[in-house]
């Protein structure tokens, strides 16, 4: 074989297996709130009124929507980055700025969002129209008018609006099907699809023609139906990333009950035992609870001369093991194993992959507060409610620069500091902007 032909089988693999992604990476970045205003009213005959400045509007978050319609993760796969809409600046004459539009992101059903930092389980989206909220928008900033008392009734201040969450997730992708049929390449899996639902795989005589899962409805002579899946053939080394099968067992999580094709008439000069024993170790290498599904196995070309053989072998190897003969050439037996796969799937449950205790919504939380460290002669300070002050605070407000100072000494970080050795006239580092400890006024 010529090395420009196998050039040419590898650019047409790689077109298409390229057409289905059931994986990818994104970071999203929520919009951060709206600023608020700082005005005041002016009349004919008032120069000063009172604070009349309005809140900013909240930003945008980013919601990810289950849509059954759609198959693969492919058109999201060009998106690295999914920024949100900042809500509208608060205005003067006590004018609100508008919330700005979550984003809302369709993905297949059967996507499971991770935490891509931490590995946890953000949501399990199975359910069409099931949503999350993955990033929330920041909420807008008080314009001066909100921070109006009794004690300080014209306050000269407002704040910027709330920094948005930003979160990179990896998307997984598992079909949604009642019944897997799994097995080695070539045993016949498409062919039985293609017979008895609506699905129409290629079909052809090599190895890996299925690349991607297939999906077709089998419709039973009562009205109902179950959905089975074809997922690629597997092969020694699977579990460990060997062929097309690493990639795609994790498919086979989501079924209810595997259909094990077997090619009892030994076709590609193979033994149907030692077929079965390979795929049944990667199954048990994969998964425990792929290890416990249900199984059916499916001795497939029955019309061929050494399958009876064949199967008298198998099952004084795999004794009570459920088989069902079939022959996809001569369409025997077909009927028989619609029945008995509906018939299994009454007495089993919906699949769950997660407890609802393993799931935990990506959240920005400190176990303490703040945090303080020192790096030479500089104190860092960190934490999710002292840098989210910092950022909603106007500096170039004297009146909302000292409010930060305030809140900063009212939260205990300025006595924490001193008790770990903090002097006055040492610099203070919040992410970016640096302070004097204990001057009169915290600058930039």
């Amino acid at each position: 074989m010529s090395n420009c032909f196998l050039k040419g089988i590898m650019i047409i693999y790689t077109q298409v297996i390229t057409m289905f992604v059931d994986e990818l990476t994104i970071k999203l970045m929520a919009g951060p709130g709206g600023d608020g205003c700082t005005s005041f009213r002016r009349e004919k005959y008032v120069p000063m009124g009172g604070p009349d400045g309005g809140n900013g509007g909240r930003g945008a978050s980013i919601v990810f929507r289950a849509d059954k319609s759609l198959k693969t993760l492919i058109d999201l796969s060009y998106r690295k980055i999914i920024k949100a809409q900042k809500g509208e600046n608060g205005k003067g004459s006590n004018k609100y700025g508008k919330n700005a539009e979550d984003i809302i992101i369709k993905v297949p059903a059967g996507t499971t969002v991770y935490n891509a930092e931490t590995s946890e389980v953000i949501a399990d989206l199975t359910e069409d129209d099931e949503e999350v909220v993955v990033a929330r928008g920041g909420r807008g900033g008080k314009g001066n008018k909100s921070f109006a008392t009794h004690d300080m009734p014209a306050p000269k201040f407002s704040e910027k609006g709330e920094p948005g969450e930003e979160v990179t997730v990896r998307l997984e992708l598992k079909v949604l099907a009642d019944v897997g049929l799994v097995g080695m390449p070539s045993v016949g899996k498409s062919t039985l699809l293609s017979i008895i639902s609506s699905a129409k795989p290629k079909i052809a005589a090599y190895h890996f023609t299925t690349l991607s899962p297939n999906l077709g409805v089998v419709k039973l002579k009562d009205g109902s139906s179950f959905v089975m899946a074809d997922l690629p053939g597997l092969i020694e080394g699977a579990s460990t990333g060997v062929g097309l099968g690493h990639e795609f067992l994790r498919h086979a999580m989501r079924t209810k009950i595997l259909a094990h094709v077997v090619d009892m008439g030994a076709s590609e000069g193979r033994d149907p035992i030692d077929d079965y024993k390979t795929i049944r170790s990667e199954i048990e290498k994969y998964s425990d609870l792929l290890k416990n599904k249900k199984e059916v196995i499916v001795a497939n070309k029955m019309d061929l001369p050494d399958a009876q053989e064949n199967l008298e072998r198998f099952k004084n190897k795999y004794k009570g093991a459920e088989i069902i003969e079939i022959s996809c050439m001569d369409n025997t037996g077909i009927d028989n194993l619609i029945e008995t796969l509906a018939k299994e799937l009454e007495d089993i449950p919906e699949v769950k992959l997660y407890e609802e205790s393993d799931f935990k919504l990506y959240k920005f939380e400190d176990t303490k507060p703040y945090q303080i460290k020192r790096d030479g002669n500089i104190w860092i300070v960190s934490g999710k409610e002292i840098e989210t002050l910092l950022k909603m605070t106007k500096f170039e407000e004297d009146e909302g620069a000292l409010r930060f100072a305030r809140k900063f000494k009212g939260m205990g970080i300025e006595d924490e500091l001193e008790s770990l050795g903090a002097k006055p006239g040492d610099e203070v580092q919040i992410l970016d902007y640096m302070f004097t400890f204990k001057d009169d006024e915290y600058e930039k």
